[in-house]
């Protein structure tokens, strides 16, 4: 089963239930006709509502420096934490339209990318 009910939410809302990250959640939500957002822009191009989360290439470009450093005999315990600091907003507007929902401009404005 892709999804269950859970009792403990409102009416109509499901949990995911995926013991593998390659499965695309998306197409599971469609069928239920539940909008869901996301963590990275495939589910999105994969015909999710949104997605919002760190910029994945920023995210490598920073792994390529550590891996520069620590090349240059730099010691891994060394260096510092970094955690992300852009993060993209996407929103597919095929889904909003399927769903019924009208974005407005403001939240359109904000976007980092808008699949039609």
């Amino acid at each position: 089963m892709p999804f269950a009910k859970d009792s403990r939410r409102s009416a109509g809302s499901r949990t995911a239930i995926s013991a593998s990250s390659t499965v695309i959640p998306a197409e599971i939500w469609a069928v239920s006709k539940l909008p869901a957002i996301y963590f990275e822009r495939l589910f999105t191009a994969g015909g999710g509502l949104i997605s919002y989360g760190p910029a994945f290439v920023e995210q490598y470009q920073q792994a390529a420096g550590y891996v520069d450093r620590i090349l240059k005999g730099g010691k891994p315990a060394d260096l510092p934490v970094q955690t992300p600091t852009k993060y993209d907003l996407v929103i597919n507007l095929k889904t909003a339209k399927a769903l019924g929902i009208d974005m407005p401009a403001t939240v359109l404005a904000r976007v980092d990318e808008v699949i039609e």
